[in-house]
């Protein structure tokens, strides 16, 4: 312990370090000078060198040999100095010789090296290093920071991501004839005409035989005994994609024998799959299949009654199409008897990157164990027991079994490998409506349009955004859907409390049929007002509730002194990103975000309501001052074309201020009568 008390608080210690770093730093200093002079003495003509290298030859010899003097007169050192570190040992002159020979091809890196010495020993008070002055001429030199671009790094993706099997993405230009994809059975084409549908979108001129190829056979072998591959379609909203599955589904089962579930649809929102439903339900008329939606918009007993029915022999099911949001399908697995899904041909998962985000369900692999049962009947049926896939071999093909197909559908779709990973698809392929693409970021950065941005847009849409203060946005909002007089807007918030809240303020200022779409309704209130939306029959009800369904003067100041009053006012839908996802709403020509979207794919999607099946459309953000630049980058990356800035001058919206602050002051009477009843 004492000699550790002496090493740790001697006071010499501080004194030695010095000096041995002071004479490494001049050691050191000297080896790189007389690198330097060797080197410009390799520059001179030949006839010189060997004179020059003769002269040199000793002083370099008794620079070299200076360093080991110093260190014998460190090792004689005074008893109460630090002992030298124990990794560190004198070096022979052969080592030294070899030391010479490495840095004579030295780096301009290591000359800088040399120069931090150089300053080192000049901060020390040493001799100033004019001597390595000719070798720091070519040091490197620091600085120059100056702001460039950073090129991407383009990440490698497998071939069926960075490859996919291009379509067009104007729907009104790559239009193909019913006629001309003669695989499609005749009575859908019948029924096809008789909806008014004469040629086929791009998407589903592409998808469609691709889906029809692997059902060639009938569906229960595929084509050659081989699995089939999973297809995976990103296109822009509107561009026909449920079409595109639903008309390959119904003609692969239009000859089954036995009632199963062969096909399952899986959706994110009630709304949508009850969309999806009334489509299917549509092409399979006058067929023995049967389609059964299971929401949780109705009791599971009822639900369990459209999908099996008790038997003396156990039970008989009798749903060959299941359309059905993940949760509600969980619970049927677990609690419906009776309900198989042995027989499951066909796994359609449209909305397919946000059913990538509510994977912590665990609703796919659910999906999958019930469709691959690890127990099933033993003896002779056990050979028609379909088991999981394995690797392709001779022994795995001797026993062909029914496939189960994965089908996936969106306009966002990820390119991120690892999200697609978790849907263990088989050698997909995937329709693309942009070019190859270039990473596999999500979320939301990844897809790329012929514009060379992440998502493609309908060609019909135009984008505007509209500067804006907070006081003054409902206001805007008002002046835009007054002055472009369109018939239906769609205005989309972030919350429903701010859905409700505007829905308050545009009631109260009158001038404008309005509804509300959000989770404050049920399933059955929001088909209701999807319903009447559609049909333009919302009608207003006066804040004051003395007035019929069309504003009087004191409902709407503007529209009783405007030039003319024509009882056909605007119709507009205040509603959260409920109706954002896949919802096809009939006639919307202008969508409105109120609240600026905060991820590009749900900008992607609420646009996306309007321009549908070739028509023309337009979308308005408003912007707060602190929004507009990430708004603007976002929108950049995003690939958004002609994004276009409209101001609205002051002298525009002073004519509708009075009747703006009157409807305030009704808002907020009407919000404290709100929370006095919820109190009570």
């Amino acid at each position: 312990m004492a000699l550790f008390h002496v090493a740790r608080y001697a006071g010499p210690e501080a004194a030695g370090a010095e000096a041995e770093a002071d004479s490494r730093a001049r050691a050191l200093l000297e080896r790189l000078q007389c690198l330097a002079r060797e080197r410009q003495l390799k520059k001179q003509p030949p006839q010189e060198a060997p004179e020059e290298a003769a002269q040199s030859a000793p002083a370099a010899g008794k620079r070299r040999r200076r360093p080991r003097r110093t260190r014998r007169r460190e090792g004689g050192r005074e008893p109460g100095s630090p002992p030298a570190p124990p990794n560190k040992r004198q070096k022979t002159d052969d080592e030294e010789e070899e030391e010479g020979a490495e840095s004579s091809e030295e780096t301009p890196a290591e000359s800088s090296v040399g120069a931090e010495a150089a300053r080192s020993l000049e901060g020390r008070g040493g001799p100033p290093p004019e001597e390595a002055s000719g070798a720091l001429t070519h040091a490197l030199v620091l600085g120059g920071f100056g702001r460039s671009k950073v090129p991407k790094v383009q990440p490698f993706l497998p071939v069926w991501l960075a490859q996919p099997s291009c379509v067009g993405k104007n729907v009104t230009e790559g239009l193909v004839p019913i006629e001309d994809i003669p695989e499609v059975h005749p009575d859908l084409q019948k029924k096809l005409r008789a909806q008014g549908i004469s040629s086929y979108f791009p998407v589903q001129a592409a998808v469609i035989p691709a889906l029809l190829e692997s059902t060639a056979n009938g569906f229960l072998v595929s084509r050659g005994g081989y699995r089939p591959s999973d297809l995976c379609v990103s296109a822009p909203t509107g561009s026909g994609k449920t079409l595109a599955f639903v008309i390959p589904v119904v003609q692969a089962l239009l000859h089954r024998a036995v009632c199963q579930v062969r096909a399952l649809v899986v959706l994110p929102t009630k709304e949508l799959a009850q969309q999806v439903s009334k489509v299917f339900n549509v092409y399979t008329d006058a067929t023995p299949l049967r389609v059964a939606l299971i929401t949780g918009q109705k009791s599971l007993a009822k639900e369990q009654e459209s999908l099996v029915q008790k038997t003396a022999d156990g039970f008989r099911c009798l749903a060959d199409i299941v359309v059905a949001t993940p949760g509600r399908l969980v619970d049927h697995v677990d609690q419906t008897p009776g309900f198989s899904l042995q027989h499951l041909r066909f796994l359609i998962i449209d909305e397919a990157d946000r059913m990538i985000d509510s994977m912590h369900q665990s609703w796919l692999p659910r999906v999958v164990a019930a469709a691959f049962p690890s127990e099933g009947p033993k003896g002779p049926c056990a050979v028609l027991q379909r088991t999981q896939p394995r690797v392709v071999t001779a022994a795995s093909m001797c026993c062909p079994q029914m496939p189960l197909q994965k089908l996936l559908f969106s306009a966002t779709l990820t390119q991120n490998p690892e999200k697609l990973q978790q849907l263990g698809l088989y050698q997909p392929r995937l329709f693309s409506t942009g070019s190859a693409h270039k990473g596999p970021r999500d979320c939301d950065i990844d897809m790329d349009g012929d514009s060379g941005g992440k998502y493609t847009f309908p060609t019909g849409l135009t984008h505007h955004y509209v500067p804006c203060s907070l006081r003054f946005k409902p206001l805007v909002v008002l002046h835009l859907i007054l002055e472009m007089n369109f018939s239906r807007v769609l205005c989309f918030t972030n919350s429903r409390e701010n859905s409700h809240r505007l829905f308050l303020l545009v009631q109260a200022f009158g001038g404008v049929t309005v509804a509300e779409f959000s989770s404050r309704y049920g399933p059955g209130q929001r088909k209701s007002i999807l319903k009447q939306f559609e049909q333009g029959k919302i009608q207003l009800k006066c804040a004051s509730g003395l007035h019929g369904s069309v504003p009087c003067g004191r409902c709407s100041p503007l529209l009783a002194s405007d030039r003319t009053h024509s009882p056909l006012y605007p119709t507009s839908l205040i509603s959260t990103d409920a109706t954002a996802r896949g919802i096809d709403v009939q006639g919307v020509q202008l969508v409105v975000n109120y609240d600026a979207p905060q991820y590009l794919r749900t900008y992607v999607h609420r646009v996306g309501r309007t321009a549908r099946a070739g028509k023309s459309g337009q979308a308005f953000t408003l912007l707060l001052k602190v929004q507009e630049r990430r708004f603007l980058r976002m929108l950049e990356e995003g690939g958004v074309p002609g994004l276009e800035r409209r101001d609205t001058p002051s002298e525009l919206l002073q004519p509708l201020v009075p009747r703006y602050e009157e409807a305030l002051s009704l808002l907020e009477k009407a919000i404290k009568e709100e929370r006095k009843q919820k109190a009570a």
